[in-house]
């Protein structure tokens, strides 16, 4: 076999280690190591609602919370959503890889992969849902025969408010009729209808609550004195189960940037209020009244705790009401960053179901 002359191995040499410092290189730029974490820029897209509900993601993007605590590696990449269904289908479609959402898109999700799409890593708020009614309406017997709005068929507060009637003797249908007519609808339209009549009250969360109130109506059911210590959830963060395999440090990064937010919202909570006035502004074109912010404001409380319990209990609803079959919600959770995150700061951590 002819041998190759010095040169011409001293230059293959070289052309190989050009080659194996290259392909680290490439190695570095967001691709994964062995272990699932990132070892160069990796994008976070995160979806979230612009309403007083979503506040801790508000926040956190407003204020520049969540990029802070992500770090120079890591671009967020934030989406808004008015529906839960179009959260979670981007979740679904890969186009999104967490999401701030309500606990029944929440289930919905869980089970339609069943239980493979989508784990809960972290609480964000809790209560701020009511019943408002016209004023001559006192009691629930009062409600037999009337039109009860609901944001959506199925959705968090349309099972609430069946569930509920069920309770007090009072039979709906999913079409719309039985004792009381429940009549599905934007929340935007409800304040509309509301005004003009055609509906005589409705169960729905903040700031429509108070928008409702300042309309005239009043609050016949407060959602928070139907549950255990007055505590549901109503807002949870979620996030895709390939993108926490894939990038667990970002996830715990992401949560951290969710209990930084919540520190603010709670010790801060003027600051907070005109964050959310002046973020939804920048959405919407026309910033939240920050007089509605305020008033809605004590009907919520912000937690990193996603009270599993209250999410179970509303799916056990859900199937009462026949909205919805029975669903297996073991390995939904994984709360194991979270109480990395609140151990490291001497807070109280929370129950892994």
């Amino acid at each position: 076999m002819r041998r190759l002359p010095l040169r011409r191995l001293a230059t293959l040499a070289a052309l190989a280690a050009l080659g194996a410092a290259t392909l680290g290189t490439t190695a570095a730029c967001g691709e994964d190591s062995d272990d699932g974490a990132v070892s160069g820029p990796v994008t976070l897209r995160l979806g979230y609602f612009p309403n007083i509900t979503h506040a801790p993601a508000v926040v956190g993007v407003e204020k520049g919370i969540f990029k802070e605590k992500l770090g120079s590696d890591v671009e967020l990449d934030t989406k808004t959503f008015n529906a839960g269904p179009a959260a979670i289908e981007a979740v679904f479609s890969g186009a999104l890889d967490a999401t701030y959402i309500g606990p029944n898109p929440t289930v919905n999700a869980f089970s339609k992969s069943k239980g493979e799409a989508v784990r809960v890593i972290s609480g964000a708020a809790s209560g701020g849902v009511a019943l408002v009614v016209k004023p001559g309406i006192t009691s629930v017997e009062q409600l037999r025969g009337k039109k009860i709005a609901t944001p959506q068929l199925g959705n968090t507060q349309d099972v609430a408010l069946r569930f509920w009637l069920k309770e007090k003797g009072l039979e709906t249908t999913k079409e719309g009729g039985g004792d009381v007519k429940i009549v599905p609808q934007e929340n935007a339209q409800t304040v509309e209808t509301f005004g003009s009549g055609a509906i005589d009250g409705a169960w729905v969360p903040e700031p429509f609550v108070s928008r409702l109130v300042n309309a005239g109506g009043k609050v016949l059911v407060d959602e928070r004195d139907l549950w255990p210590d007055k505590k549901f959830v109503i807002t949870n963060l979620l996030v895709s189960t390939k993108f926490l395999k894939a990038h667990p440090d970002v996830v715990k990064k992401l949560v951290e940037g969710q209990v930084a937010a919540n520190e603010f919202v709670n010790t801060k909570p003027d600051e907070a209020q005109q964050a959310i006035s002046d973020h939804i502004g920048k959405i919407t074109g026309k910033p939240l009244d920050l007089k509605l912010i305020k008033q809605a404001w004590p009907t919520l409380e912000f937690t990193n705790d996603p009270i599993p319990s209250s999410l179970k209990t509303g799916l056990d609803h859900a199937v009462a009401v026949g909205l919805t079959q029975p669903v297996d919600l073991n390995g939904l959770y994984d709360l194991k960053y979270l109480n990395e995150v609140l151990k490291t700061q001497g807070k109280a951590e929370v129950s892994q179901p």
